[in-house]
This record gives C-alpha cells, sequence and structure tokens, in this order.
C-alpha cells in the first residue's frame, strides 16, 4: 500500500504530533503510516479521512503487491 499521507499532512500545516493528537496516536505512529511500515486499521483511516476531509482513497492506494 501506498500513501500520501505526508503531503495531506504538510497541506494542513499539521506536525506529526499535531495529526497524532488529532486522531489519538503516536507521534511515532504517524512516521510509521508516513514510512510505509505500518498499514493503518480502518478505524484510524476514516479518522485521517475526516481530518483531511477527503475518501480514504484519496490518500491511500493498493499497489499491485497488496
Amino acid at each position: 500500500m501506498e500513501n500520501t499521507l505526508k503531503l495531506e499532512r504538510v497541506i494542513l500545516n499539521l506536525t506529526q504530533d499535531e495529526l497524532a493528537q488529532k486522531i489519538g496516536v503516536s507521534r511515532q505512529t504517524i512516521n510509521s503510516i508516513e514510512a510505509n511500515r505500518y498499514v493503518p486499521s480502518t478505524v484510524l483511516a476514516l479518522k485521517l479521512s475526516e481530518v483531511f476531509d477527503k475518501p480514504v482513497n484519496d490518500f491511500f492506494k493498493l499497489t499491485k503487491d497488496d
């Protein structure tokens, strides 16, 4: 899975810590998602969707390996 989480976060002028606080996770979780080391749960993806005011598919994409 690929994501544009970092780009979306920067567009909103949020730090990793600020985004983490908005959705109730650690800064390390945001860092891991941005680095494609962690695939978020459905609930977490939906919380991100609310923050970015975009559908989940706008910032998470399946790759041919998924």
